[in-house]
């Protein structure tokens, strides 16, 4: 759990500062049948190990931001299934519990409401339940970005080798086994083939940024009629990534290169309610951002938001959070001292230094070291969704 927020030193796929984590990879090829007591207020979902959509969780789940008692379930289980539980049903043996808790209130009655409430503990040991414990990674150095050489297929072959056989179809396990990634085979491959593996992991990586940060498919853009630079991270918001019975393959791409995990209500917009994601990777003119340039983000007055707004600046290379001398690189509607200009408008500044008279609107950058941004509107309204309320593009300041 971030009990003080995520923050740089965590290589964490575009997380945020603005809301609290609570993560959990759940064994039920160890465990069994696992219940989770989840506490009120919470949003979230269940991944299984192919990072696809089980179940959602919390506010967007059936307990509907109330909490209860979840019983998710193994491959192919066979036995009782009791009452008085929200049945969660998976593929795969390991599954990933992603959840967010509101700081709206303050960060340490979130931070409380977890530790005291969230409960997981196997079905089994049901009468006599462990603790839960809770590890605080906040400030804790460690990476998930994907490996860019032959250990990214060694990373495959072992979900292929813990997973059950049918978690994936033929046609998957088909080009796997092309590699010699094949169920219950031991993954050896020769000199020749792990130089070219580890090519393909370079190429692959390389395809993948082209294809996320200057994107040629269509959905992308959030107003495609201009020459705005602004895209979401779904195209035609399709968290699927199926259209007309296939897989757009680059969508799922686009996503997956930047995220961690996947729910449709990362793109199920309701008026004042979830959360909306802006991205933007280059700036007015269509160039990447410079990190020993300055820049400017205008918001016009009444930005549309049921709860808050924040902008969070991301490094290319890692896509996580940009390390600099700024604990958190993100400003927003719950950022102290940042003001308003005189008609409620905002500007925000990204530079190395911060403009003068500007420091509280000012969100670093490194010289050196492109970036790029993410607009978060938690609780978006009309004027958000039918686009009659729009940032500006973000400038270079001469």
């Amino acid at each position: 759990m971030t009990e003080q927020l995520l923050q740089p030193e965590s290589l964490y796929l575009t997380g945020n500062t603005s809301t609290l984590y609570a993560l959990a990879y759940l064994d039920l090829k160890t465990d069994g049948p696992l219940v989770i007591e989840l506490p009120p207020g919470m949003l979230g979902f269940v991944d299984d190990a192919w990072f696809r959509f089980v179940e959602n969780l919390g506010a967007i789940g059936p307990d509907r931001g109330k909490g209860g008692k979840y019983l998710v379930l193994p491959p192919n289980h066979e036995g009782a299934v009791p009452d008085g539980y929200f049945v969660v049903k998976t593929g795969t043996y390991s599954n990933l519990l992603f959840l967010r808790g509101s700081i709206a209130n303050g960060l340490a009655p979130a931070v409380e409401n977890i530790k005291s409430k969230l409960r997981i503990y196997p079905l089994a040991q049901i009468d006599t339940p462990p603790a839960t414990e809770f590890i605080n990674f906040s400030g804790v150095s460690y990476s998930t970005v994907a490996a860019n050489d032959v250990s990214f297929f060694e990373g495959l072959d072992q979900v292929v080798q813990e997973e059950p056989l049918d978690a994936i179809g033929p046609e998957a396990r088909g080009l796997l086994a092309s590699i010699g990634i094949v169920k219950g085979q031991p993954f050896a491959p020769d000199a020749r083939m792990t130089r070219l593996l580890g090519e393909a992991a370079l190429l692959g990586n390389a395809t993948a940024r082209a294809i996320t940060y200057q994107p040629r498919i269509g959905g992308v853009f959030i107003y495609p009629d201009t020459d705005s630079a602004w895209t979401t991270a779904y195209a035609n918001k399709n968290t699927t990534f199926e259209t007309g019975g296939a897989t757009d393959l680059d969508a799922r791409v686009l996503f997956y290169f930047n995220a961690t995990g996947v729910t449709q209500a990362m793109a199920a917009t309701t008026v004042g309610q979830g959360s909306d994601y802006a991205l933007a990777y280059l700036d007015a003119d269509k160039k990447p951002f410079d990190g020993s340039k300055t820049y400017r983000l205008h918001l016009p007055s009444d930005v549309p938001v049921n709860n808050f707004w924040a902008v969070t600046l991301y490094d290319t290379q890692t896509r996580s959070l940009l390390q600099t001398g700024q604990k958190f690189p993100t400003i927003g509607s719950q950022t102290d001292g940042m003001t308003a200009n005189a008609d409620g408008s905002y500007d925000i500044f990204f530079a190395p230094t911060a403009p003068e008279g500007k420091e509280g609107n000012w969100v670093q950058t490194v010289p050196g070291k492109s970036w790029f941004t993410i607009l978060r509107m938690y609780g978006p309204l009309e004027p958000w969704i039918n686009q009659t309320w729009r940032p500006s593009e973000i400038a270079l300041v001469q």
